[in-house]
């Protein structure tokens, strides 16, 4: 299998995208600012939106070496809240 290469790019809907260079279909991922945190940008949302793609493949090739992948039985007794924490 030969190399993917990404970009990112403005979609015309103004979001960004990282996508394979040589594959049309869906992006992998997108980005979308609200237009009050366009303004808080100040025309740095495409600076931004490489950092937040750069900092996710960073955490996820860090979550794919901590990952047990053998399956465990969930303990009852630790329930989790089900909420995300950033």
């Amino acid at each position: 299998m030969s190399p993917s290469f990404f970009e990112i790019v403005q979609l015309s809907n103004g979001d960004y995208a990282l996508r394979r260079i040589d594959d049309d279909s869906a992006p992998l991922v997108k980005i979308s600012f609200s237009d009050e945190a366009r303004e808080m940008m100040q025309d740095r949302d495409m600076n931004v939106a490489k950092a937040m793609i750069a900092a996710g493949i960073e955490a996820a090739g860090d979550v794919s070496h901590d990952i047990d992948w053998e399956e465990e039985e969930p303990d009852a007794h630790q329930s989790r809240p089900s909420y995300t924490l950033h």
